[in-house]
């Protein structure tokens, strides 16, 4: 997420296209409440700790190669933490704004993905069943209308 260089308006850069509508909500909920909560201590008068783009790539790196159940570098604490374990500290970030938008539901959804994969280790596990890539197109197909 940043603020596009040119035009007033905020710039997401989404994760690999989620396959389920309900996946595809919760991220936004997760986008609209990190916003809010980051315009809230703004408002505050508080300040934001910048870190250089080498170190941003380094975690973009490891979110690509290994997921959620990989690790991340807490910047912070200055070590490697479970990549599940940050979800779990941005959805505790965001908390005290989701009630007045209103999305409280649509972010435990995260929940799910946490306990039931992303749409990525979906796909990893059909290809592994048959080693077919046509199955996974079949698969996410069917994904993409589920709910619909």
């Amino acid at each position: 997420m940043r603020v596009h260089p040119f035009f007033e308006t905020i710039e997401f850069r989404i994760c690999d296209c989620p396959m389920l509508v309900d996946e595809t909500i919760a991220f936004t909920a997760l986008f609209q409440a990190l916003c809010a909560k980051l315009y809230k201590l703004r408002a505050q008068n508080m300040k934001f700790i910048n870190y250089s783009r080498a170190l941003i790539n380094e975690n973009k790196w490891r979110a690509a190669r290994y997921g959620i159940d990989g690790k991340m570098i807490d910047f912070g604490k200055e070590m490697e933490v479970n990549t599940r374990s940050l979800i779990l500290e941005l959805l505790d970030f965001v908390d005290d704004v989701v009630d007045e938008l209103g999305s409280r539901d649509d972010l435990q959804y995260v929940h799910n993905i946490l306990e039931h994969g992303t749409g990525a280790d979906r796909q990893l596990a059909i290809y592994q069943q048959n080693n077919n890539f046509a199955d996974v197109v079949d698969y996410i197909t069917s994904q993409t209308l589920k709910g619909l």
